[in-house]
């Protein structure tokens, strides 16, 4: 066995440590998020709190955490974006993604709206092909079908329940792939910590709009309330120490590890979810919704395993032409 000398690591078990810190941050964070939907949940159906209005919360919360990490890190100077509007884009489909995701929790079982929403990927996948041009084989437009029965097969039961409120967690998928398309564009010009602040920023003014709009309308989710008590207000600033810290763990987790070796975990949020929707609101999926959900995973798992694979390819094929 090859051995390296005292005090030094080769660069296969950097690589390897590299590696196990990246799937343990995004184990972390598929523990954490769930709980932030599971607050904006209880906050919405036992408080009674607007949806528009913890989600307000959430991206005050997360601007103002974020502009006293990166001022204390490095100054105000570094407030300042390469890519405004872009990241000011980006905030706002987080914004109209929060807002539908939340909306639909307060009606639907928690694991089932994240089980839709974790269709996200194979929507990844279509939206690569018609706006990134990237070119998507068979096997992976078959995963995405396949994924999208199994969407339908999660969704049917709830669609019979609560009408287009079920198909919101299918909106919250497009919009955040989307989303992840523009952090493609995107993504090497700014830190993670001033993207987190302009799609903070973004997304409260998109809320901001959303209420203005709610009141209006007389659309009873999409006005500003009142918290109950002391605890709604913690809970509410909870909310987006939550979506603020579990973000940053999954961005950090994506520079340390492979989108492949990380995909698996991702999935953990939905078996938090279940445990959650089970302990505090007494939520279980059924044996079809069960089936569904396996059909949704394994098809973005394939899909994600896939695309690395497309990658390693292409990449040796370069080396190989130099």
């Amino acid at each position: 066995m090859p051995k390296t000398a005292p005090g030094k690591v080769s660069a296969m078990e950097n690589t390897t440590a590299q590696q196990v810190r990246g799937v343990s941050l995004m184990a972390s964070a598929m523990f954490f998020l769930p709980m932030m939907d599971a607050i904006a949940k209880w906050l919405a159906t036992v408080d009674t709190l607007p949806p528009a209005t913890v989600t307000l919360s959430r991206f005050v919360v997360q601007s103002a955490l974020t502009a006293v990490i990166i001022i204390a890190l490095t100054g105000r100077q570094s407030l300042r974006p390469v890519k405004f509007w872009g990241n000011m884009l980006r905030g706002v489909l987080m914004g109209l993604g929060s807002l539908s995701f939340w909306a639909a929790v307060k009606y639907m079982p928690l694991a089932d709206a994240i089980a839709v929403f974790f269709v996200e990927p194979l929507m990844l996948t279509v939206l690569s092909a018609l706006i990134l041009k990237e070119k998507v084989g068979w096997r992976r437009c078959l995963a995405v079908f396949v994924g999208f029965v199994g969407t339908l097969i999660v969704i049917q039961p709830s669609w019979a329940l609560f009408g287009w409120v079920s198909l919101l967690p299918l909106a919250t998928a497009a919009l955040f792939a989307f989303y992840l398309i523009l952090n493609r564009r995107y993504g090497t010009a700014d830190t993670p910590l001033i993207m987190q602040l302009y799609s903070g920023l973004g997304g409260a003014v998109t809320v901001i709009v959303a209420l203005a709009v709610g009141a209006i309308a007389g659309i009873d989710d999409m006005t500003l309330g009142a918290p109950g008590g002391g605890l709604s207000w913690v809970l509410m600033f909870m909310i987006g120490v939550i979506a603020t810290g579990g973000h940053l763990l999954v961005t950090q987790a994506s520079r340390l590890a492979p989108a492949s070796l990380l995909a698996p975990f991702q999935y953990l949020e939905i078996v938090m979810a279940v445990l959650i929707g089970l302990v505090v609101f007494g939520e279980f999926p059924s044996i079809s919704k069960w089936f569904g959900i396996a059909v949704i995973v394994g098809s973005g798992i394939y899909l994600i395993w896939r695309e690395g694979k497309v990658r390693e390819a292409s990449t040796a094929k370069d080396r190989l032409a130099a």
